[in-house]
């Protein structure tokens, strides 16, 4: 299978949709199959043996904005691909879906960035309804769109967007898996994280303002804990100075083993970011065997089983982010128990296992587009 791949954000960048995309790439690899990578502009020339061809690009708050580009065109005539797979669409993968449908190759649209929500939640009043419709064009282009979540599916389905489905994302369950706590990095990070026997409160991503990172402050006062932030971003000034007096250790952004080793040095997971279309840490938390604490909305409502593995808290309420970190951080039994629970529900969603789905999905929409090819091909007195 030849599949190629039209991605918002790539290398680099560091980001969900950049870790998916190389994660699809990855098993596209160990299965023989092609690819092709088009990325905005700084993404490398290859990865696992693809080749990356770029655009230009724009800058949005550290993240470069692929522009549509009249090599697009080409580079898919070229290639030939069987399969066009966009990852969360913008104007670069717009650009990339339109392309497919002029030269006859079915598309799959991964939507994992939610513009219009996050329009709509910032009160960006005219542009909230601009954006929603631009979602739809978009995604309407598209033979498939392959939402991550239960909410993701309600807010395209109430726009309109037909063809829809569900695929979630895979967690490493090697780096990220509890024994990695009885390490001797893990037991330097402990050290310089609760040298006084702390619960450490950990988060892992961007630092930016549709993560909500300063909501953090509602734990300040509560006693017995320290603070982990993984990570960096532009809303770093604005968090720092939120937070400032509270036992925060800033690790700033790590990825692999240093990233796995930090996990394993939390007690409690904490998202407090009330626009997750998915929740990738969340995964990666849960995989390390940790309770995790994150509002009722988007992607966590599907993540977390509230009371078993984890707490949903309602959003934008502080008070009740504070009780639910406060009742696990009292309660180590119960820490422990929630830590296992999550670590059983992510058993089966290894990466291997949710990128043979998505090969299914790419199957669904070739073997589709065949049919509707050899329909047309049939003169009509044969199909009476």
């Amino acid at each position: 299978m030849k599949v190629a791949v039209v991605s918002e954000s790539f290398l680099p960048t560091v980001s969900g949709v950049t870790t998916s995309v190389c994660k699809v790439l990855d098993e596209l690899r160990r299965q023989g199959h092609d690819a092709l990578v088009i990325a905005p502009f700084g993404a490398p020339p290859s990865y696992a043996g693809f080749p990356v061809h770029t655009v230009p690009a724009l800058s949005y708050r550290q993240f470069p904005v692929g522009l549509p580009n009249p090599r697009v065109l080409g580079l898919l005539a070229d290639f030939a691909p069987d399969v066009l797979h966009a990852a969360s669409p913008f104007l670069l993968g717009a650009q990339g879906i339109a392309a497919a449908r002029r030269l006859g190759v079915p598309s799959v649209a991964v939507f994992q960035t939610d513009v219009a929500g996050y329009a709509s939640r910032n009160h960006l009043g005219q542009a909230t309804g601009l954006a929603w419709r631009f979602v739809k064009w978009v995604h309407d282009g598209a033979d498939l769109t392959l939402v991550p979540s239960t909410a993701s599916m309600s807010d395209l389905r109430r726009i309109g967007v037909q063809r829809l489905d569900r695929w979630t994302r895979g967690v490493d369950l090697e780096s990220y898996h509890p024994n990695t706590r009885h390490g001797p990095e893990v037991a330097a990070l402990r050290r310089r994280l609760a040298p006084n026997g702390e619960v450490v409160i950990g988060y892992v991503g961007r630092i930016a303002p549709e993560k909500q990172v300063e909501r953090f402050r509602a734990l300040s006062g509560l006693r017995g804990i320290s603070i982990a932030l993984v990570g960096d971003g532009p809303s770093t000034p604005l968090v720092a100075k939120a937070l400032a007096g509270m036992p925060v250790t800033w690790l700033g952004r790590l990825a692999g083993a240093e990233l796995a080793a930090a996990y394993a040095s939390f007690d409690v997971f904490l998202h407090a970011g009330t626009e997750e279309t998915f929740g990738q840490t969340l995964q990666e938390a849960h995989a390390a065997g940790l309770p995790v604490v994150a509002p009722r909305a988007g992607g966590p409502i599907d993540l977390i089983e509230h009371g078993t593995d984890g707490f949903l808290f309602t959003p934008d309420d502080d008070r009740d982010l504070r009780r639910h970190v406060a009742a696990l951080v009292t309660d180590a039994p119960l820490r422990h128990r929630m830590g296992e629970a999550g670590r059983r529900a992510v058993l089966g969603r290894s990466w291997e296992t949710v990128c043979a789905t998505l090969f299914g999905f790419y199957t669904q929409v070739i073997d589709e587009s065949l049919a509707v090819r050899a329909e047309t091909l049939v003169p009509a007195a044969q199909r009476r």
